[in-house]
């Protein structure tokens, strides 16, 4: 697993991303600096403007801090545990996701990926 540092305004977050074809080709984007939107009162996405190798499947569940990828350029990140019947592919999650959760809001926030110093080569 690649650890990943999630910024939220002036909040860090630690997280763990899988190790797939997927993710490393996201993290060839980082840093990354995104607007993520709102949408359905339980995840934050932005569209990437290169799209990402898939393994998608259908989950189930989705919990609170998940990361996924929603087709093949949804950078999704989750803030509320829900069934689902939509196709995505686990890219990670963030470690604390209770204190993510309280700083993510209802609204579209601002946010950086990056890899974790010792993760960059």
């Amino acid at each position: 697993m690649l650890c990943l540092i999630i910024t939220v305004g002036s909040k860090v977050f630690s997280a763990k991303l899988y190790d797939n074809q997927t993710t490393q080709a996201l993290v060839k984007q980082f840093p990354l600096t995104v607007d993520m939107s709102e949408l359905n009162g339980n995840e934050k996405y932005y569209y990437l403007s290169n799209t990402l190798p898939t393994a998608s499947e259908q989950l189930g569940k989705i919990h609170a801090g998940d990361i996924m990828l929603y087709g093949d350029g949804y950078l999704v990140v989750f803030y509320e545990t829900f069934s689902s019947s939509y196709n995505y592919t686990r890219l990670g999650y963030v470690e604390d996701a209770v204190s993510f959760v309280q700083v993510v809001g209802d609204g579209n926030i601002k946010v950086t990926f990056d890899l974790a110093k010792h993760e960059k080569t």
